[in-house]
């Protein structure tokens, strides 16, 4: 019964490493997302937030235009690692209603 116990617990936290570089991996590309999209003079996104998913990066914040919510979508997309882009991006209230 040990032996079977061993080869439980070995799978266990094989299966606890591969989480862990997961999440790992996630932040990685997280912050090479915000990196790419938060330089870029043209995309210019107030209050970024970027969450990854198994690849999937969900972009939040706040922009002027439809072109700026466009080009940081875009730019998300080219970032290795990045499978889908969930735009969420919002535009500015301009009429100043609050």
């Amino acid at each position: 019964m040990s032996k079977i116990l061993a080869l439980f617990m070995a799978a266990l936290m094989a299966a606890a490493a591969c989480l862990a570089a997961d999440k790992a991996n996630d932040d990685l590309i997280r912050d090479r997302v915000m990196l790419k999209v938060a330089s870029d003079p043209d995309a210019k996104v107030g209050n970024l937030n970027v969450e990854m998913k198994d690849g999937v990066a969900t972009l939040t914040g706040v922009v002027e235009t439809p072109s700026q919510r466009d080009k940081a979508g875009k730019l998300a997309k080219k970032v290795k690692g990045v499978k889908q882009v969930v735009n969420n991006i919002t535009l500015r209230d301009r009429t100043g209603a609050k």
